[in-house]
């Protein structure tokens, strides 16, 4: 039987599966496709949730570009030295928060993601949420044109070199 899904529905499945396949770039460690998930001009930023709330500008990570998105790796795989970790994000409560034809749509979601180091213990390396704006790029597909990942987490206890 053939179901007619409201339109609503159809977007929401596409944003979560665009948020779905985005943890899965890191978790995998395929990196160099991280980039992809952004539009040109873009904004990815990973600030503390104490300075949004004092409104401080200042962030552990500010990217405005795709090329920097792109530097950023670059600079993980080849001139960065830090010990082997690997990530398992958790995302829950997606939610579409708006829908401007004109500037795209806002989306929220929760995250925690836990670390393994290299002698196998793992542990909560960062809980907080993102906030999106998603556009259409020209071939259809939805991008992230802003990122903005807040987390609640007071100490981060290593480098954060990997995307959230």
């Amino acid at each position: 039987m053939n179901m007619v899904v409201p339109r609503g529905e159809v977007l929401h499945r596409e944003v979560e599966e665009l948020i779905h396949a985005y943890v899965q770039c890191i978790d995998d460690d395929e990196l160099e496709k991280w980039p992809d998930f952004f539009t040109e001009k873009c904004l990815y930023k990973i600030i503390p949730r104490e300075n949004v709330e004092a409104g401080l500008p200042s962030a552990a990570v500010f990217c405005d570009s795709r090329a920097m998105l792109v530097d950023r790796i670059v600079a993980l795989r080849n001139a960065n030295i830090y010990p082997s970790q690997w990530l398992r994000h958790l995302v829950s409560n997606i939610r579409i928060v708006d829908i401007d034809a004109q500037a795209g749509i806002t989306a929220q979601t929760n995250y925690a993601v836990f670390q393994t180091r290299n002698d196998g213990s793992s542990h909560v390396f960062s809980v907080g949420k993102y906030r999106d704006l998603i556009v259409r790029d020209n071939g259809g597909q939805l991008k992230f044109k802003q990122r903005v990942v807040t987390y609640d987490t007071h100490r981060i206890e290593t480098l954060m070199v990997i995307p959230i």
